[in-house]
């Protein structure tokens, strides 16, 4: 398969950690900032997507890529042709995709959510499939890494890997939504992680108040 170079490029994982509505959330507001997406999946991700969200990802790329887009366009009410971005799923083995490569890849990779089995094998440098190479890349290119675990509570090896990555520059961003923004739902608490990722990687949105720009905290005093 050839692929198109876009001036805005992005690799997004999903691995088999709780949390598939944040890296779905994620996925919609980069295709909508106009981003080419890299997307990989691993097996026990699909798996999440299936339990948390009743989504049923197909094996092959083109049928997933498409099963996604009807998801989004039906879950955030925008019309299919009018998702902005382009979509590309990758298969495990697409080792002459342009995220094994440091000469192709995007600079900015995110796992969301990041299992600690991830962790460890992108800690270690295992790069056994694409998704781990990928990200094996982007830190030997000094690129930018975000990683989101969701697991607790965090061992000593989890820590461990979690200080590995950090001193090597990746940012470890734990699922841990915060609540000074009163949220109302469940989406307002994934806005809020989706949030914070997307100003690390210094994407404009309007997900949830910047801090000190609104009036909640005139009721503090």
């Amino acid at each position: 398969m050839s692929y198109k170079r876009a001036k805005r490029t992005m690799s997004l994982a999903w691995t088999g950690a709780s949390g598939a509505p944040y890296g779905l959330k994620l996925l919609f507001c980069l295709l909508q900032a106009d981003f080419q997406v890299f997307l990989m999946i691993s097996k026990a991700a699909r798996v999440v997507l299936a339990t948390e969200c009743d989504l049923k990802i197909n094996s092959q790329a083109d049928k997933a890529k498409s099963q996604l887009l009807h998801h989004l366009s039906m879950k955030y009410g925008v019309e299919p042709e009018l998702i902005k971005g382009e979509l590309c799923v990758l298969g495990q083995d697409e080792w002459f995709s342009p995220p094994a490569s440091g000469s192709a890849a995007p600079k900015q990779m995110v796992i969301c959510p990041c299992s600690t089995g991830t962790l460890a094998a992108v800690a270690t440098g295992m790069s056994n499939h694409l998704l781990e190479r990928a990200a094996d890349v982007v830190l030997k290119e000094r690129g930018q890494l975000i990683l989101v675990p969701r697991e607790t509570p965090f061992n000593a090896i989890h820590l461990e890997h979690m200080l590995s990555l950090s001193k090597l520059g990746a940012t470890v961003m734990p699922a841990a939504p915060g609540f000074y923004h009163d949220p109302k739902s469940i989406e307002d608490l994934v806005n809020f992680m989706v949030a914070r990722i997307l100003d690390h990687l210094g994407v404009e949105h309007k997900l949830t108040e910047r801090w000190g720009y609104d009036q909640r905290g005139s009721d503090l005093e």
